[in-house]
């Protein structure tokens, strides 16, 4: 018989191989399919509620707000669980698709990226303002989400032919994801290090998709998630791309707006995140 979505899954722990068998099965994929339309949702009405309050982080962080926790702290925890959880399913769950070459692939895509953004980078900030512990829950919140929505879509349920690795969206979207994580470091890598040590304060960024537009790191990512989408061509990475548009987009038009405001020599020809376009 079947597994799904029943009692006796709660019979074993998460991180049991039992745990995951029972769980399997059509309405769990319908599930995956249900929570990725609400985070959607969420991530539309985050967005338009973005465009008239700032999001309080970085450089938009207020005191009045339940506290703080230091940012490279923040971030390593915030965005952990896109890397742990799909880890976890890769590990301990059955992996129905897993012995698909796409599949490991494109898992494998994933889980670089953050171990990069939740291993990697934090210890690459300097200095950086405390973030406000809301901020830093919501951004936990949406990794599990998404951790869970890809790493359980790739390893159980995305089917691919054998001839998958050499379609024209396969490779497209893997040549997508490569040049926007290329941009999105390149750009990461201009930001911290506009101060030298001892320096305080904010400069204009120079160099790189900075001389495009003001979100250049955003526009990367942006790239990245849509490489992504295209190649695993699945609802999850969909919605993933679309949610990564929407958050990244309000923040580069916060960003390009406090540089007009606050650099009267700003270069007046850069679009906020798309080259030539927005």
């Amino acid at each position: 018989m079947e597994a799904s979505w029943s009692s006796s899954s709660s019979l074993a722990a998460p991180w049991s191989p039992a745990f995951w068998r029972r769980l399997s099965g059509p309405e769990e994929a319908r599930a995956l399919e249900l929570l990725s339309y609400g985070l959607a949702g969420c991530m539309a009405a985050a967005a338009v509620l973005g465009r008239t309050v700032r999001v309080p982080y970085g450089r938009y962080s207020s005191a009045l707000l339940g506290g703080s926790a230091p940012a490279r702290l923040a971030w390593a925890v915030q965005e952990a669980p896109a890397f742990l959880l799909p880890l976890l399913l890769v590990l301990r769950s059955d992996g129905a698709q897993l012995h698909r070459w796409p599949n490991r692939l494109l898992l494998a895509l994933f889980l670089a990226h953050y171990a990069y953004r939740a291993f990697v980078f934090p210890f690459l900030i300097r200095g950086g303002k405390p973030t406000p512990i809301i901020t830093c829950a919501l951004a936990f919140v949406f990794c599990c989400c998404n951790g869970y929505l890809q790493g359980r879509s790739l390893s159980n349920y995305a089917e691919y032919p054998t001839s998958w690795l050499k379609e024209p969206c396969f490779i497209l979207g893997i040549a997508g994801w490569i040049g926007g994580l290329l941009i999105n470091i390149h750009s990461d890598n201009i930001l911290i290090n506009l101060r030298k040590p001892g320096e305080t304060g904010y400069k204009i960024p120079r160099g790189g998709v900075f001389e495009y537009v003001s979100g250049a790191n955003f526009f990367g990512e942006i790239i990245e998630w849509s490489g992504f989408a295209l190649a695993c061509c699945t609802v999850e990475s969909a919605v993933f791309a679309f949610s990564t548009f929407l958050i990244l987009s309000t923040r580069a038009q916060q960003h390009h707006q406090w540089y007009l405001e606050k650099f009267e020599n700003y270069p007046q020809s850069r679009k906020i995140v798309i080259p030539f376009v927005y």
